[in-house]
């Protein structure tokens, strides 16, 4: 009996000793007082902060950034981009963030709190850098884990030690008429237009720049003139003068815009639009940088395959070890890589806004099942959705507009927008549309619209280790890969280790590839019945046929440069009444260059 009253007794105290340890562990993790989430109140970023607080950016193309960096500044802010996130901001990322968080997630917070320990390091004061920094970033909703950046910087930022670091964000939920909210960054006329010029500049240079480089003459060459016609660029976006109606107008109309607040603006809207969007110095000046650009010499014979890029919005136009710097890696390899701009991302959002608003309408609409005679209300039901239609379509066709006309004024070689409503029907037989969370249906409809257009030799789908949406769409892959059998498709996961495995995966797709292209180019030059030294010479008495931005007609079917650019060649040697011109380099005795 003495022995199992001691029994008893010791686990009493064993389990009086587990509950004191469990309660203890729980009010260190914050759970003895559960209570909902809320979004910390942050310190305001103010109008009078904005001559001595810096703000930090980061994440898009060293394109994107610079012009991004020039609007900024060009509207009275101090600005600077952060540097590419590398393998050691990853790093930091792990050490500082949650476990399980996507890949883009550890290289991007990461990078910030990289950047901040090294400006502690260069001698500024921990408390300089909380009051004289702030860092302007995209946030998001929904089952991806992209909404939950905003708390992950925050959690990381308080591990390293900057608790209390202002985070500014610009939600894609909000569109383009956000705001963060704090008086100091205020999304002005000047400012809006300012930041589309330079979305969609850095996207246009950022297409050209990849057609260009595979096939110029002089190694470097391409980033060097784009460099400096960025820096150009740069300049007139930092220096340009403000339109102001009221210092323009003449003398006997400014004391109206004055004393007259609402025409004053009026005015001063139109007039900045018109300024930003047709002004003489910004044509001007994307008129020079298109000259300088144009004097690159290329060699369009080069036979490389066209790689289309997909997948994850961050993994697909980062430039660094974020995504292997796989862009490189493909043009060492031969490769032409087809990039995809920030635009596509936009238009995707506003087409999902009119197809959630068609979707949902029969539950919002005011009147819910109205008699056949009540025309009011059928009025009233019909009108609020056209309405909302209405708007988005124009917010599309403005938006489209805009950058096509950029895409003319720098040459005019870049590739249009593809369309959204094309994608979504490509994708929907084997991907809903209305399923959220990253890139939703675009990467599957990227897939097949590109494959069955013929306009790439292989699509590489780039996407993070760990990212949900991604997952889903590469199980779906699988049903498009089997129907349509020529695809070449390879989906590459992202990480801060892996890169020779990734290459050697890539190289082997892009062996593929290259037969492909080969095979595509040597059957259009045997439907010219010209020998490829033929073409070369009349391309040698021709030398506007050097230029990146002589225009090449599209032929459906053929997706190679060096295949279309010998078949509109040879459609010039056939037109060419003059007595075969491209015979006289050979009579004069000049030894033509091989293209490499």
């Amino acid at each position: 009996m003495a022995t199992n009253f001691v029994q008893i007794e010791n686990d009493s105290e064993i389990k009086q000793r587990l509950e004191a340890e469990r309660m203890r562990l729980r009010k260190i993790a914050g759970l003895d007082q559960p209570a909902h989430f809320h979004r910390p109140i942050e310190r305001a970023f103010t109008a009078e902060e904005r001559s001595r607080v810096t703000i930090l950016f980061g994440g898009f193309t060293w394109k994107h950034e610079d012009l991004i960096r020039a609007v900024f500044q060009g509207c009275g802010y101090r600005c600077e981009k952060l540097p590419v996130p590398d393998v050691p901001a990853f790093q930091k990322g792990k050490e500082y963030g949650n476990n399980g968080q996507c890949n883009p997630t550890y290289f991007t917070v990461g990078n910030l709190v990289q950047y901040l320990q090294f400006l502690e390091k260069e001698g500024i004061p921990r408390k300089d850098i909380l009051d004289n920094y702030v860092f302007f970033t995209a946030g998001s909703c929904g089952p991806c884990r992209f909404g939950m950046y905003e708390a992950e910087y925050r959690f990381a930022l308080k591990n390293a030690g900057f608790d209390g670091f202002r985070v500014l964000l610009f939600k894609d939920s909000d569109g383009i008429k956000a705001a963060s909210g704090e008086p100091g960054l205020k999304f002005t006329v000047d400012f809006g237009f300012g930041m589309l010029n330079a979305m969609h500049l850095g996207d246009v240079f950022n297409d050209m720049i990849y057609q260009i480089r595979p096939f110029e003459k002089k190694k470097g060459e391409t980033d060097r003139v784009f460099r400096e016609t960025v820096d150009g660029l740069c300049e007139d976006l930092r220096n340009r003068d403000s339109f102001e109606i009221e210092e323009l107008a003449p003398n006997w109309a400014k004391p109206k815009f004055k004393s007259n607040k609402i025409l004053r603006n009026t005015f001063n809207v139109f007039g900045k639009m018109n300024e930003h969007l047709r002004g003489k110095d910004y044509l001007s000046a994307l008129a020079a940088a298109r000259e300088k650009m144009d004097a690159i010499e290329v060699d369009r014979t080069k036979v490389k395959p066209v790689v289309k890029i997909t997948g994850e919005f961050w993994a697909q136009i980062t430039e660094g070890d974020g995504n292997f710097h796989m862009f490189d890696f493909l043009e060492r390899e031969g490769a032409q890589v087809l990039v995809e701009p920030i635009a596509t991302w936009v238009a995707y959002l506003m087409y999902q806004a009119k197809a959630h608003a068609k979707a949902k309408w029969p539950a919002n609409r005011p009147h819910r099942n109205p008699e056949w005679w009540e025309l009011k209300k059928h009025l009233a039901n019909d009108m609020g959705l056209r309405k909302k239609l209405i708007g988005l379509s124009i917010g599309e066709w403005m938006w489209n507009g805009l950058y096509h006309r950029t895409i003319k004024n720098l040459g005019g070689i870049t590739h249009h927008l593809v369309p959204q409503t094309e994608l979504a029907e490509m994708a929907h037989p084997f991907y809903n549309q209305f399923a959220r969370g990253g890139e939703g249906h675009l990467e599957v409809g990227k897939n097949v619209y590109y494959t069955v257009h013929r306009l790439c030799h292989m699509v590489l789908a780039l996407k993070p280790f760990g990212c949900m949406p991604s997952s889903q769409s590469d199980g779906v892959q699988s049903a498009v890969i089997n129907k349509f059998k020529d695809m070449i498709f390879l989906p590459v996961e992202t990480s801060g280790e892996g890169e020779v495995n990734a290459h050697s995966r890539v190289q082997m797709a892009l062996g593929e590839a290259k037969v492909k292209a080969k095979t595509e180019f040597e059957q259009c030059l045997k439907s010219t019945g010209k020998s490829l030294d033929e073409i070369r010479e009349y391309i040698f008495d021709h030398p506007e046929l050097k230029r990146p931005f002589y225009h090449v007609p599209h032929r459906d079917g053929i997706a190679g440069t060096a295949a279309q650019f010998i078949l509109h060649v040879n459609d010039r040697m056939n037109k060419d009444k003059s007595g075969r011109p491209w015979r006289r380099a050979r009579v004069r005795g000049i030894a033509l260059p091989n293209a490499a």
